[in-house]
């Protein structure tokens, strides 16, 4: 296997949390075990490691119920035939997806137009599934323009994905670093939840929120209008850190003229 899973046993529920490597930054796809079927939430990048993520699934013996897309970045969505499973998605994000164009990234992977129809619509709230409580919610600005977060209350379960990184440098494409502070700060505020589910590194406790915090201010301290300035000094800064190439990619939108 490319990637790695962790294992994480919440009583009636089961994480299986699939990390790609750091070729394509370390994306989660989150697998919850419930007592008779899984719950796939994103479906990463590439389509190989979506192709691994899904064979481990079925691998667990159980049907997939549905796979569940938590915004509009390809990293999330563009192995999503992989699962041969309904969609789920917030109407805006599928919205969002319609309207990206095809795409190539600096590594050389092309990223085609994708229409994730058809498609279940989320509604934010509370909905049971196989006797587990799923609490949906959709938050705006951050990360992306429009994100789906899911709670598993019962479990202490935070499926944060793209709100939370883990030991990965920030995209910050979407240019709404005080959106993030904001949120990340709403996140850290509530209660309940000891389990962090990062859309890009391994689970962690509560303790990354002042991670994510750290990294924001260093953001918005370094940030002028030099992108491989920026890249050089908060890589300099976080040289632990992988997918240094996911700052080229959010450099296309913080530096269209460059």
């Amino acid at each position: 296997m490319n990637g790695t899973v962790t294992v994480l046993d919440k009583g009636a529920v089961r994480i299986h949390s699939y990390m790609s490597p750091a070729d394509t930054f370390h994306a989660t796809t989150q697998l919850i075990e419930t007592p008779a079927r899984i719950v796939a939430i994103d479906a990463q990048l590439n389509p190989a490691y979506a192709d691994e993520a899904a064979a481990y699934a079925r691998g667990l013996g159980k049907p997939i119920d549905r796979l569940i897309v938590t915004h509009a970045h390809p990293d999330h969505y563009n192995g999503a035939a992989s699962f041969d499973a309904p969609v789920h998605v917030l109407p805006r994000v599928r919205e969002q997806i319609a309207a990206r164009p095809a795409g190539k990234l600096p590594s050389g992977l092309v990223v085609p137009a994708t229409d994730l129809t058809p498609s279940t619509d989320i509604t934010p709230g509370t909905e049971v599934i196989d006797g587990v409580p799923f609490v949906f919610e959709a938050v705006s600005g951050g990360e992306a323009a429009d994100q789906l977060v899911v709670k598993l209350p019962d479990q202490g379960v935070l499926v944060a994905q793209d709100l939370v990184y883990h030991d990965v440098h920030l995209y910050l494409g979407n240019n709404d670093v005080t959106g993030w502070q904001q949120l990340v700060d709403a996140l850290a505020a509530e209660s309940g939840c000891d389990t962090i589910l990062a859309g890009h590194g391994l689970p962690a406790g509560p303790e990354v929120y002042e991670e994510i915090r750290g990294y924001l201010a260093d953001a918005r301290e370094l940030l002028g209008d030099d992108g491989q300035a920026y890249k050089k000094a908060i890589v300099d800064r976080y040289p632990a850190y992988v997918g240094p190439f996911i700052i080229d990619i959010a450099n296309r939108s913080l530096f269209p003229a460059a």
